[in-house]
């Protein structure tokens, strides 16, 4: 259901956007943590885990919240919009509006986070960096550079953290 759910998302954005769905290009991992679906989509829901990133990774410049509070339609200074956030099915995700591999050819740079229960006290964080190239860049093959996989692995380490210290 949550598959069918990211698919039909892309989709419908990549409509909105004017960008075919099958210009989309996506890189996946996946990550899983020994901490509750519930804690893990409370610090990716709320902005807990830009205060986590932020220290641990040097080459992301602190973040300021430009407008909103937390949640759709919250834009913060290195340029991504929160465009969905379902409480229910713990997806988030935001649309990039300048910089990374918009600044060196891509037209469209979209991040998802999906957590999904795996037992009472494990989940797996799923993120999903979805682009489109513009046709003029094709042969150069721009990829996002934005550090998902060093920001999962952070949020991994603070939720397991945490979960032992509540033990």
């Amino acid at each position: 259901m949550l598959k069918q759910f990211s698919l039909v998302f892309f989709v419908l954005f990549a409509c909105y956007v004017g960008v075919n769905s099958r210009e989309l290009k996506h890189i996946t991992k996946e990550l899983e943590v020994n901490a509750p679906a519930y804690e893990a989509w409370e610090l990716y829901r709320n902005l807990g885990l830009i205060n986590i990133i932020v220290p641990k990774l040097p080459n992301v410049q602190s973040t300021q919240v430009l407008k909103g509070d937390g949640g759709i339609g919250l834009e913060l200074s290195y340029t991504e919009e929160f465009i969905v956030i379902d409480d229910q099915k713990r997806v988030k995700a935001a649309k990039a509006l300048e910089g990374d591999c918009l600044a060196f050819g891509c037209s469209v740079l979209i991040v998802e986070f999906d957590i999904n229960e795996k037992s009472q006290n494990s989940c797996i964080i799923k993120s999903i960096i979805s682009y489109a190239v513009k046709k003029e860049f094709e042969a150069k093959d721009p990829k996002p550079t934005l550090p998902i996989e060093a920001a999962t692995q952070a949020s991994k380490e603070y939720l397991e953290r945490e979960t032992i210290n509540d033990s």
